[in-house]
């Protein structure tokens, strides 16, 4: 409980696992927790650009380390947990950011419902994978926090592209945000999720100059997001200030859901 502002979104000392931290989204919140004072631990699959990351990582400060982790295999997670907490101690902020998506209608996937699995195994299942170890530990530590990246497409269907497994895992990562932050209450471990729209990204970034003007006219305040928005964000729920604040999913899209 904090009773001034002194100190109240500091992460001095604090321990933190981003998944999918080396791109995107994931960076821009491991850059703004390391700003703020913590040491990162990087989970993802591809270490070149987590190396990458990292160089930015020790340059502001701080202890980092990346792992090669597949968020859709729980047995590859509960060893690069393990590791993590063998080389950091403990953890104290979990963010499950690492995500995947399937755009077209669901009549056309093939037999095997490829794309439905591919989707719900990353968004979904990894998430709760993640939640379910680290949170085994930070139950034994004390407490923690726990942020899942989400999406403002698990409160509404998207248009013209369709994306209903990925709407579908949001909008369970949503509803599981809210039963874990529940029944984690007692052992002192705020569950929260931040659910973004247009955020600059490489997927953005493959629009062209005339699609990101259409976007940005159906976004009230006029722009994509950027990632240090998101991490922004997430520093406030991951620091003392927003201890009271849990089951929360925020939105955070400029405003393009409220009109939709």
């Amino acid at each position: 409980m904090i009773t001034s502002m002194k100190n109240a979104f500091l992460l001095e000392g604090k321990n933190a696992i981003v998944t999918g931290g080396a791109r995107g989204l994931g960076k821009g919140i491991a850059l703004a927790l390391a700003e703020q004072g913590a040491n990162v631990a990087i989970m993802c699959r591809g270490m070149q650009a987590a190396e990458e990351t990292l160089k930015e990582l020790h340059a502001i400060g701080g202890t980092h380390r990346a792992y090669q982790t597949d968020i859709s295999n729980f047995q590859n997670c509960k060893a690069s947990v393990e590791q993590a907490i063998k080389d950091f101690g403990r953890i104290d902020i979990l963010v499950n950011n690492s995500g995947v998506c399937a755009v077209g209608e669901v009549l056309d996937m093939d037999e095997e419902l490829s794309d439905w699995y591919k989707v719900i195994n990353v968004d979904l299942n990894g998430a709760f994978g993640m939640c379910y170890l680290v949170g085994k530990h930070m139950k034994e530590a004390g407490g923690g926090r726990v942020i899942n990246i989400s999406s403002n497409s698990g409160e509404m269907v998207n248009k013209p592209q369709k994306m209903a497994v990925y709407n579908v895992a949001k909008a369970g990562l949503n509803r599981l945000t809210k039963c874990l932050a529940y029944e984690w209450a007692p052992y002192n471990i705020r569950v929260n999720a931040i659910a973004p729209g247009y955020t600059e990204s490489d997927l953005t970034n493959l629009m062209t100059p005339e699609e990101q003007k259409a976007v940005h006219e159906k976004i009230p305040v006029g722009r994509f997001g950027h990632p240090a928005e998101i991490g922004a964000l997430a520093v406030y729920l991951a620091a003392p200030a927003s201890e009271q604040v849990t089951g929360a999913v925020i939105t955070i899209d400029g405003g393009y859901s409220l009109a939709i």
